[in-house]
């Protein structure tokens, strides 16, 4: 089930970054009326923002799934910066409609990382503890 939604959330990173255009027009127009809107009711939102935001927001899975699928959790982030410097370089090698960043790299792996955090902290969370009704739990270092 998890290499499934694994593959699930590739398929849909490689249409959103690998695609010749990034999205139809009409979703941009979708995404600056909705910009619009809060900035009329003095939200300062901007749409570099807005990519921002997506940018670490697509990475976050990445860094759930993968902290479940692997032994070992310490490679997570860097093998999601592998991926996002990938991405980059193939829209700067193969896609000349695209904007390839280190800024997104940045921003992927960021995403990650705070999927891996997310998880390692409601593991925690939500694992037994001594004096609860149960037995301890033991961790790892390399969680």
């Amino acid at each position: 089930m998890l290499r499934g939604l694994l593959a699930l959330w590739a398929v849909a990173v490689v249409r959103l970054t690998l695609w010749p255009a990034p999205a139809p027009d009409d979703t941009f127009d979708v995404v600056r009326a909705v910009i619009g809107w809060f900035v009329e009711h003095g939200v300062p939102v901007t749409y570099a923002g807005v990519e921002a935001v997506a940018n670490v927001l697509m990475f976050v899975p990445f860094g759930v799934l993968a902290g479940l699928l692997l032994t070992r959790r310490w490679p997570v982030v860097a093998i999601a910066a592998g991926l996002s410097t990938a991405i980059e370089l193939s829209q700067r090698l193969f896609l000349p409609t695209r904007v390839p960043t280190v800024q997104d790299v940045v921003l992927n792996t960021l995403g990650a990382g705070l999927g891996l955090l997310g998880l390692l902290w409601w593991s925690r969370r939500t694992a037994v503890m001594p004096g609860r009704g149960g037995d301890a739990v033991a961790v790892s270092p390399d969680d």
